[in-house]
């Protein structure tokens, strides 16, 4: 057990793919309490997640670890408290904002492009800090009409700071209580101080902006003037929370994933080649449009088997509420489950060939039962075709811009944080086309 214990805050990914690769697609742990069970067999993990997925909620220590960050927002919120806030975000990710999003992504893309175009071709360029930032530029204008590119380097780092110290709490079954003083609670202090910082200067901005300067409606509009259906309006801290919920998951998953995307495209120059026609064919030399989204299919397929391959959120977690049967095994009242997108994507039964980057895959029929970046159900993640136009969109502008190409032949390890991220940054040689 000890030595379990060991492997788990050690790296815990691995730890998980070797118990699924020696027991297989359902393995009880030897924990007494709660009995935990990784569910890697693909019809399982439909059923906690859709097919019963009333049965299972979210009161698990990731995410109760990751509510210290966010409190309890859309993303870490349980049963209740979910069904009352989902209905009043939903707006602010209607197909018809999408638009919007368009807009805003160029911006933040031609941002990036200006850099690198600044520099000699050859140099290298850290393309995991890039598109962190990008994406926080994105997120602050689309979601909240505020511009968080002069805060880039500090919410990023806070945002980094704070999910460290609830990846360290996760690991363990028990942690020391939040407000003792420990290193790691001071750092989760400094870290969440910053974000509450940038939610109230984007508060006091809009208080300015209400009294006549107001450009549009956003989730913070959308926020403050939502009602329940008892007629009650979202508190101050529960705004609070959304907020930084939005901030959080928004940028550092989407970032995550370009990150993996540019780390791929760089060590296979066909694949990226073909991107960069497609770019060509479809955009030409005029800024992406939602159209142009649906045309870049070849391109989102990329993005997809990025997805596939590196997964954000690749640890999904639940709680039964009663008892349960998956794949022929007895769970139990209150059972904790553990499922993984990163093993799930790489199951032998459903992805031929399943370790080799091949965005083709996407382009042929596939079990999309068994593709789950976002989460499945109910609870699939709001945010999901919002990221979708931005890493598309991002990619194709970027790729038709710029070749990149590795360092070194290797990929880059994996951190197995609240997101799969780049060890030490997407470090790539980028030179200019045409």
């Amino acid at each position: 057990m000890l030595t379990a214990m060991g492997a788990i805050r050690r790296d815990p990914l691995q730890y998980l793919n070797s118990v699924w690769s020696e027991y297989g697609d359902v393995v009880q742990f030897p924990i007494p309490r709660p009995p935990s069970y990784l569910v890697n067999e693909p019809g399982a993990v439909r059923r906690v997640l859709v097919g019963n997925s009333r049965n299972y909620g979210k009161s698990t220590i990731q995410y109760k670890a990751l509510s210290l960050v966010t409190g309890e927002g859309l993303l870490t919120a349980d049963t209740a408290t979910w069904r009352r806030q989902r209905p009043l975000v939903q707006p602010a990710f209607h197909h018809e904002t999408l638009d919007a999003v368009v807009g805003h992504v160029t911006t933040a893309t031609r941002r990036v492009i200006a850099d690198w175009s600044a520099l000699p071709d050859g140099s290298i360029v850290d393309a995991d800090e890039y598109m962190m930032h990008a994406a926080l530029e994105v997120v602050g204008h689309a979601l909240f009409g505020t511009d968080l590119s002069t805060d880039a380097r500090t919410l990023t780092t806070a945002t980094l700071d704070a999910l460290d110290v609830v990846i360290a709490r996760a690991r363990v079954p028990l942690s020391p209580p939040s407000w003792l003083p420990t290193p790691g609670n001071r750092k989760l202090s400094r870290s969440v101080a910053k974000l509450d910082a940038a939610v109230s200067r984007m508060l006091m901005q809009r208080e300015g902006q209400a009294r006549g300067d107001s450009t549009g409606v956003d989730m913070i509009d959308l926020l403050r003037s939502s009602r329940d259906e008892s007629g009650a309006s979202l508190s101050e801290e529960e705004i609070r929370n959304e907020i930084v919920t939005f901030i959080v998951a928004g940028h550092e998953t989407v970032a995550s994933a370009l990150s993996w995307a540019w780390s791929l495209l760089a060590r296979n120059p066909e694949i990226q080649e073909r991107v960069a026609a497609e770019a060509d064919r479809v955009l030409g030399s005029r800024p992406g449009t939602l159209a142009n989204y649906r045309e870049l299919t070849f391109t989102k397929a990329v993005f997809d088997e990025t997805l596939r391959l590196y997964p954000p959120a690749w640890l999904i977690t639940r709680a039964s509420l009663g008892e349960d049967e998956l794949a022929g095994h007895h769970i139990p009242a209150g059972a904790l489950i553990i499922m993984s997108p990163y093993l799930l994507h790489r199951h032998p039964a459903v992805w031929a060939d399943a370790s080799r980057f091949d965005p083709d895959r996407f382009l042929r029929p596939f079990e999309r039962d068994a593709f789950i970046p976002f989460g499945a159900g109910l609870r699939l993640c709001i945010g999901r075709d919002f990221a979708n136009v931005e890493g598309v969109l991002m990619l194709a502008e970027l790729a038709r811009a710029f070749r990149v190409s590795p360092l070194t032949p290797e990929m880059p390890e994996g951190a197995p944080l609240v997101t799969i991220r780049p060890q030490n940054g997407s470090p790539v040689r980028i030179s200019r086309r045409g």
